[in-house]
């Protein structure tokens, strides 16, 4: 029997796979996917303006790569993205039309997203398109949005555009719009499926998901990436790559002291993955560089040490290298620890003396011997 469609090109399999995939993501229970889909089919496509200004295209570039669902099935059947400067066929003239027809028509009620750092300097100068700076677009199309979505560490918090003596004054998008509500999904790059969560969510809900005191959802950026990492064991146990290349590395032992970011970084990472093929830097071998912090990337060393409160293992753990056992228990607390313990076993046996019935429960417990 030939699958039913959805609508033209996506199958109803396909639709509802990237709803239990966004469900999922937003910590929302199973059974709610259907709300999810519902919200989809009653609402329509939100019409979402994407803009781009000082940054590598590396977050469109993510999202591309998505597979559930394609990126086609993305832009077309499950939001309208009525204007991308890197994905849209018109150029020029004709898109710029497109981007003040949808502003129009949809004005109030679509989502701006929004790429890459601003710069303020000289009037912001330093980015143009179409004859108006980064930051008259911003604005611009800010006025008419229901919601902000700052995509990728660079519209979030300047990124590295914005790394001293930062020449342009790059910003991210909360430093110039304060009336707005702004969700930050940093990352170099973000998981595009934090985004599309992030867009169901507010089209399911009617309102924003609840975010952390950086603006981030608490559904990807609740949790620290060394939380869930599948290299935590070799950390707990003692066992650290010494250097690129070595067994050490080679064995998948903890990147902590090559300058793995992971314990001072928020995100989902390590449980998400990327390119839908179970890859992230960590299980190829290379340190978080903690890309969602705003400093932590690009203004701290990739060899530098984050501080933790136990880069040591737990005196319990048998040792790997003897150069980096813990101290193993002190005799002087062992003693202690065991007169403590008698001390104990005594007091609670003539407890049980004083109690009704000890004394014969004893005797009959010495007549057994």
């Amino acid at each position: 029997m030939k699958e039913e469609m959805f609508c033209e090109g996506v199958t109803r399999r396909s639709f509802m796979k990237a709803c239990v995939t966004a469900t999922a993501m937003m910590g929302l229970p199973f059974a709610m996917h259907t709300q999810v889909a519902e919200a989809v089919e009653k609402n329509g496509n939100p019409a979402v303006i994407w803009l781009h200004f000082q940054e590598c295209t590396g977050c469109s570039e993510s999202l591309l790569r998505s597979s559930h669902p394609t990126i086609s099935t993305l832009i077309l059947d499950m939001i309208s993205l009525d204007y991308h400067e890197t994905l849209m066929v018109g150029a020029g003239h004709q898109a710029e039309q497109a981007l003040h027809d949808s502003m129009k028509a949809n004005h109030g009620k679509y989502i701006l997203v929004v790429e890459g750092a601003i710069p303020t300097k000289q009037n912001g100068i330093f980015c143009k398109v179409s004859g108006k700076t980064a930051l008259e677009s911003l604005q611009h199309a800010a006025e008419g949005a229901a919601a902000i979505i700052a995509i990728g560490t660079c519209a979030s918090y300047g990124g590295i555009q914005s790394v001293s003596p930062n020449p342009t004054g790059a910003v991210g998008v909360k430093d110039i719009i304060k009336d707005k509500p702004i969700i930050n999904i940093p990352g170099c790059p973000p998981n595009p499926y934090n985004f599309l969560s992030t867009v169901l969510y507010y089209l399911t809900f009617k309102k924003l998901p609840e975010l952390d005191q950086l603006g981030r959802p608490k559904f990807a950026y609740g949790r620290r990436i060394h939380e869930h990492c599948e290299r935590r064991p070799h950390f707990d146990a003692g066992r650290f790559a010494k250097a690129y290349g070595d067994p050490t590395h080679a064995q998948g032992y903890c990147l902590y002291k090559l300058g793995c970011k992971g314990p001072a970084t928020y995100a989902n990472c390590s449980v998400q993955r990327f390119n839908d093929v179970g890859a992230w830097p960590v299980s190829i071998g290379h340190p978080c560089i903690g890309c969602t912090e705003p400093d932590i990337l690009f203004k701290t060393a990739i060899a530098e040490k984050v501080q933790i409160h136990e880069p040591t293992p737990f005196d319990s753990y048998a040792p790997v290298d003897l150069k980096e056992k813990g101290k193993g228990p002190d005799p002087l607390t062992t003693g202690f620890v065991g007169l403590a313990a008698g001390a104990a076993l005594g007091a609670g046996a003539m407890l049980a003396k004083k109690l009704p019935g000890g004394e014969a429960q004893e005797d009959a417990h010495e007549k057994d011997k």
